[in-house]
């Protein structure tokens, strides 16, 4: 059985952080200041975190509006870098895909730049840094994007639980070995402090209160195993997309940058508690718990799927083009050589330049697109995971589906593969511009893992 522990390093930090200031955001401009700020991410008995966020608050301004809005956010840049927004998991224009260099200029420091947002697709969102982004979203540049569907299932609270992962020195202050090449070249940069951040949740739940949790995973590498306990559930939603039905709420794994959302019942009897635990291996560590207090509610039936948002749901692969993408490099993976910036270099010249991860045989961006994509064409990506670690793969601009044997899964605009494992993910090409496909394990994707596709 699974043994329950609660630890300095991995708990909640709930009580102590600055809760995210919450934005309606439809209808008038939303301002993100990118700022360094301070934060009391652990006990009090240590000092304050210093940290760069938008608004003052970690996570970021949560920005709530409604399928079918426009969304006006202009960013400020406070911070000494040059910086950007992407909005992870939207279905944008791609000059509003937020990648410095590639769909806009870098917004430098002291400058503005206004997105302009179509909101087609209800979900779960989130918005992050994407300069140097496996810095910028470790110093806590990120914030959640919630879009709500006209018709909401009844729940009693609808709650967003941002989980996060640190790496923190003695002092609680964020370690600055961002290029640490030991985690460039194995896992990614993994911390010694996970907290979950619940949005607006109240300081006590009743038995059979129904709860909406939208989940994201903002860690820029580490794999969030979590469960809950006291509560019966459902997953009703994966990376914003809903499922066509819902399905049995066990033990939640989301690699970096995945989303899920579950409806779940409090099960839990008066005096008892909701527990939100993270896995690790045989151990679970309670990252927040919630006492149940008297007064307990009627049982609901089991929740039904909410509606689908106006995207291709794909019937068939028979006529699509199939592209293979291999992931390769990385710590024992005996890779030779790859192709860095046209020029083809031993795995030594590699690493000499920062580069650690390739591919399908290239190290970053190369000049032309991966693969060129006709408007409305429909694409098989046959991804093999030949490393020793596991990547989140993930498509900027579309979500693809798995390829099963009797037919295809949800939409997904980020996948996990464990290492060894093969899958192939379809997609209809149907949203025109550059788009980038990289790892969201941010540390492989700074050495080498990213690449980009055109379609149009």
């Amino acid at each position: 059985m699974t043994r329950l522990t609660r630890r300095t390093l991995l708990k909640s930090a709930t009580a102590a952080l600055a809760l995210p200031a919450f934005a309606r955001a439809s209808g008038h401009e939303t301002l993100l200041h990118a700022q360094p700020a301070s934060a009391q991410l652990v006990d009090p008995e240590y000092p304050p975190t210093k940290v760069w966020c938008y608004n003052g608050a970690v996570p970021g301004t949560q920005l709530r509006a409604q399928q079918g809005d426009i969304l006006n956010v202009r960013l400020r840049n406070g911070i000494d870098q040059s910086t950007s927004i992407h909005w992870h998991g939207l279905r944008v224009r791609n000059d509003m895909d937020g990648v410095p260099g590639f769909t806009q200029d870098p917004v430098q420091p002291g400058e503005d730049f206004l997105y302009d947002l179509a909101l087609r697709d209800a979900g779960t969102y989130w918005y992050h840094s994407h300069s140097r982004s496996f810095e910028q979203v470790a110093r806590g540049l990120y914030g959640a994007l919630i879009i709500e569907e006209p018709d909401a299932p009844e729940v009693d609270y609808d709650l967003t639980v941002v989980l996060d992962d640190w790496r923190l020195t003695e002092t609680a202050q964020i370690s600055d070995d961002f290029e640490n090449r030991h985690d460039l070249s194995h896992a990614g940069r993994l911390g010694n402090y996970i907290h979950a951040v619940f949005d607006a949740a109240p300081a006590q739940f009743r038995k059979h209160e129904r709860l909406r949790l939208r989940f994201i995973n903002t860690a820029t590498n580490r794999i969030m195993p979590v469960s809950l306990r006291g509560v019966d559930g459902w997953i009703v939603a994966r990376d914003g997309m809903p499922l066509t039905a819902p399905e049995p709420l066990a033990t939640l794994t989301l690699g970096p940058a995945e989303r899920a959302d579950v409806i779940v019942d409090v099960t839990a009897e008066t005096g008892g508690e909701v527990l939100l635990v993270f896995q690790d291996r045989d151990q679970g560590y309670v990252l927040n718990e919630f006492p149940v207090a008297t007064g307990a509610t009627t049982r609901r039936a089991a929740p039904k799927a909410l509606s689908p948002n106006p995207i291709t749901r794909l019937t068939t692969v028979e006529n699509a083009r199939t592209i293979p993408l291999r992931m390769e490099g990385g710590a024992m993976s005996g890779l030779q050589a790859g192709r860095y910036q046209g020029r083809d270099l031993s795995m030594r010249e590699l690493v000499g330049q920062g580069q650690m991860w390739t591919l399908s045989g290239v190290a970053s961006f190369p000049e032309a697109p991966f693969f060129d994509a006709s408007l409305g064409e429909t694409i098989v990506l046959q991804m093999k995971n030949d490393t020793a670690f596991p990547h989140a793969m993930h498509m900027h601009g579309m979500h693809f589906q798995e390829v099963l044997s009797d037919g295809f899964g949800p939409h997904k605009d980020t996948v996990l593969l464990a290492p060894s494992e093969a899958r192939d993910f379809a997609f209809v090409a149907d949203n025109p511009g550059k788009w980038l496909l990289h790892c969201h394990m941010l540390s492989h994707s700074q050495a080498g893992m990213k690449t980009w596709f055109q379609v149009g």
